[in-house]
């Protein structure tokens, strides 16, 4: 944990409206999600727009609402992130070499600049849950493309019990991100602790 930064790349407004391969409040959930890991768990993070000015629209505000004092590196040209220079700066200074990247399309926005830091050395998990694009056909050519490459799939709850390893270390981080992200679990605990308090 010590070792990974969190990128949130193009979770923008308008560039939503292109995730087609999940539905929008799920998607939404798990982009928010990945954000809550990296607040809770005080990972450093990196936030970028691609001209976020124009039809691309801003970013999703719950992010930026989450992260009042993370300067959001504004793009007005790059397709790839990696190739703008203040982005990669801002990777550069976290000083980790474990990389986490989300973002909209999963095909050019994640994989472009995943590709590129593995070039230079970093390791690079693609949390592919809270990256979206046009279909599931575009979606599993740019899975395979990045795996190919050595980029690590993973999704956020994959990620959140990597980062933690230990319920009794980090408990009630663990607990409150599952709590608001996945409700199937949450169901079940409110279960057992019904169960429980019956049987007491």
């Amino acid at each position: 944990m010590n070792d990974t930064a969190i990128l949130l790349i193009d979770h923008q407004v308008g560039l939503q409206a292109l995730v087609k391969d999940f539905d929008t409040v799920g998607f939404q959930n798990n982009v928010l999600a990945l954000a809550d890991i990296a607040k809770e768990l005080k990972l450093p993070v990196v936030i970028t727009a691609s001209v976020p000015e124009g039809p691309n629209g801003p970013l999703m505000p719950e992010i930026l609402k989450m992260f009042p004092d993370v300067a959001v590196v504004s793009r007005h040209g790059e397709v790839n992130a990696w190739d703008n220079p203040e982005f990669r700066a801002a990777v550069k200074k976290t000083g980790r070499k474990q990389l986490v990247m989300a973002g909209i399309v999963t095909d050019v926005c994640v994989a472009f600049p995943a590709l590129s830091a593995i070039e230079e050395g970093y390791q690079v998990f693609a949390a592919v849950d809270a990256s979206g694009t046009f279909n599931e056909v575009v979606r599993y050519a740019a899975w395979d493309r990045m795996s190919q490459s050595g980029v690590q799939l993973m999704n956020w709850f994959s990620i959140l019990c990597e980062l933690t390893r230990d319920w009794r270390v980090h408990g009630p981080a663990m607990t409150d991100i599952i709590l608001k992200h996945l409700p199937e679990y949450k169901n079940t605990m409110i279960t057992f602790n019904q169960s429980s308090n019956h049987s007491g």
